[in-house]
């Protein structure tokens, strides 16, 4: 859908022109699973598929949103003072959720506005859809109500919009990703201090792809609470003996020696997750950087071989498409995202992509009954305003 398209669709559902364009990536996490609740480290990255969001102010209080990508739900009209989640509203209460926090922070969004959005994240894949849509909301009020916020507070108020507004206790990597990522660069970031440390993808003749088991995962509806529930309790029962703030201050080898100190194997297998795949997530970065791409795809293997076995949040899709990708030239390949359905990834030599792609799907549809999705997915830009009038196709 080009530029052009997205305007005519603006005119035809509100009748008037937008003024303003901007636009958030998905993000995809090269390693470094459920690990940001936990204190510690994840190595994510924005994409180009996202979401674009045309705005225009209006002179009442009423606010409309329409998406691109619900037709049949149509037009949600809410006025400024009745912004409280319903179950009703599907979609349209993530950028509800941005609006009133930001409505809340600053006292100063005092007229509606209509939102058009259109998105090419696959809907329910674990591409993080539902953070792209709060960031493309949160950058383009920032702007044209004149906010003056910083990035970084944005990316937090879009994890206060998923943890106390739409029910999901989630940490903030989704978020800070698709807020602060740079084209062409990972980030390592500390989600316990926020410090992130940029790193170049420079995959000498691979290509991440994206695989789609096509099985939706409805995270608030999913296990992942629970998951966050159980590495809470393991830390409490650590921090009788070690003074720790997070899973993520653990070493593989303080683990080991204090494992004793857990009251059962499921918070055993919660914690021993969260601590090594914070290890591998450090590994990685240094990996990347001294360009040992072989390690670094035995890194997301282990990785996808511990959201398995000790974490079980895979299911038999994922397994079966990463499980697939291994058995057919994958240098690396790991699910993404919180589990139960979605997509995974894999490191895969250029020139053997299209023989990959045929392989893999051959063997997930045989097993599963359905074929699976393939993207080639490139690092791109983090949230931002785009200019009207670009020809370029979105």
């Amino acid at each position: 859908m080009n530029q052009k398209q997205m305007i005519a669709s603006y005119k035809q559902t509100f009748e008037t022109e937008p003024t303003h364009l901007f636009f958030a990536p998905g993000r995809i996490n090269l390693i470094g699973e459920h690990t940001d609740y936990n204190g510690g480290h994840v190595f994510p990255a924005a994409i180009t598929f996202g979401t674009y969001v045309l705005m225009r102010k209006r002179e009442d209080d009423v606010v409309r949103f329409y998406s691109e990508n619900f037709p049949k739900v149509g037009v949600i009209e809410r006025r400024l003072g009745d912004l409280a989640f319903r179950e009703e509203d599907d979609w349209a209460n993530y950028p509800k959720a941005m609006l009133h926090l930001l409505q809340e922070r600053t006292q100063a969004i005092t007229t509606g506005i209509d939102m058009w959005f259109f998105g090419n994240i696959p809907n329910g894949a674990g591409l993080s859809s539902s953070a792209s849509i709060e960031l493309a909301t949160a950058f383009g009020l920032n702007v044209i109500e004149r906010l003056d916020l910083e990035p970084l507070e944005l990316v937090k108020l879009g994890q206060r919009a998923e943890n106390e507004y739409i029910g999901v206790n989630s940490g903030i990597m989704d978020q800070f990703a698709i807020g602060m990522g740079k084209r062409g660069h990972a980030m390592l970031l500390d989600c316990d201090t926020l410090a992130c440390e940029y790193a170049p993808i420079d995959l000498d003749g691979l290509s991440i792809v994206i695989m789609n088991t096509n099985k939706r995962r409805e995270l608030a509806d999913s296990k992942y609470n629970e998951r966050r529930a159980e590495c809470e309790t393991a830390l409490e029962q650590l921090q009788r003996t070690l003074s720790i703030q997070s899973l993520g201050d653990v070493t593989p080898e303080t683990f080991k020696s204090n494992v004793s100190l857990l009251q059962n194997e499921t918070l055993v297998k919660r914690a021993r997750h969260a601590v090594y795949e914070n290890d591998r997530t450090l590994q990685a970065l240094v990996a990347l950087k001294e360009n040992r791409l072989e390690d670094f795809g035995r890194l997301m293997n282990a990785s996808h071989v511990s959201l398995r076995d000790d974490y079980e949040v895979t299911g038999k899709e994922l397994d079966t498409l990463v499980e697939a990708a291994w058995a057919n030239g994958a240098i690396g390949a790991r699910m993404t995202g919180a589990g139960f359905g979605g997509c995974a990834i894999a490191l895969v030599r250029d020139e053997a992509i299209d023989s990959f792609r045929q392989a893999v799907s051959e063997r997930y549809s045989e097993e599963i009954g359905y074929a699976p999705t393939f993207y080639v997915a490139s690092i791109g830009e983090g949230a931002h305003e785009m200019k009207l009038g670009m020809k370029e196709e979105v």
